[in-house]
């Protein structure tokens, strides 16, 4: 349990450093708006999910169009119905209220390590919460550190720290790349996401390529052990 817990920590710094870099722009757009470090510290505890928050600071004035903004979070974060779904198999046994924490604690980037280490057969939940501790501190440090200091980079895009998440999720995604029986789900999911970013609005683009490609690869030829 505790080696798993520090297992899970370690293997996530990497990733954390950027996830502090992005963290910092989004920071830095809060001050822009006007939060003080009380509210980016209650959002980050409460919500914690990194593109739905960049959502939301984006969307913050002075009368908050809650409603909107409850909806544009909720469907940005349908995804996480898909990523509660692969993590099924380590949550079994567990109860309710454990899986809602460690659900809160899941984001995009101690997910992708967890699965990737899901793969080489040593995934636990306590790998999946160190990896989560570890986002959290770090974009919660990120965040505050460019809320505090937003004064001072009044442009992060000259900086290329706009591009930092970029960057985070390409990374990821080379991660779980698993051969070339990835190529066609992996395919099917851009295709099927470029062309709903191009007709639907909102984030609906987001749902549809990870429920394509899920199908994809659900319908492809079964893998085997050799396989690859």
């Amino acid at each position: 349990m505790k080696s798993d817990f520090i297992r899970g920590a370690r293997a996530n710094v990497p990733i954390a450093a950027s996830v502090l870099a992005y963290g910092s722009v989004l920071g830095v757009l809060a001050a822009q708006k006007g939060l003080n470090w009380l509210e980016m510290l209650f959002m980050n505890t409460a919500i914690f999910a990194g593109s739905a928050q960049f959502v939301m600071v984006d969307m913050w004035s002075g009368r908050l169009p809650v409603v909107e903004m409850a909806c544009a979070v909720l469907i940005i974060n349908l995804r996480y119905l898909l990523i509660g779904a692969s993590l099924a198999p380590l949550f079994a046994g567990r109860s309710l209220f454990c899986k809602a924490l460690l659900m809160h604690l899941v984001a995009d980037e101690n997910w992708a390590m967890t699965m990737a280490e899901r793969r080489r057969g040593t995934a636990s939940i306590w790998f999946l919460l160190g990896g989560g501790i570890v986002i959290f501190l770090f974009w919660s440090s990120g965040t505050l550190a460019g809320l505090l200091g937003g004064g001072l980079i009044a442009h992060p895009e000259k900086y290329a720290l706009d591009f930092a998440f970029t960057a985070v999720f390409t990374s990821l995604a080379v991660g779980l790349w698993h051969g070339k029986k990835d190529a066609v789900p992996w395919l099917v999911a851009g295709v099927l996401a470029l062309l709903a970013h191009r007709y639907l609005p909102g984030k609906w683009y987001i749902v549809i390529g990870g429920l394509g490609g899920a199908l994809a690869a659900m319908l492809g030829p079964l893998e085997t052990d050799g396989g690859g």
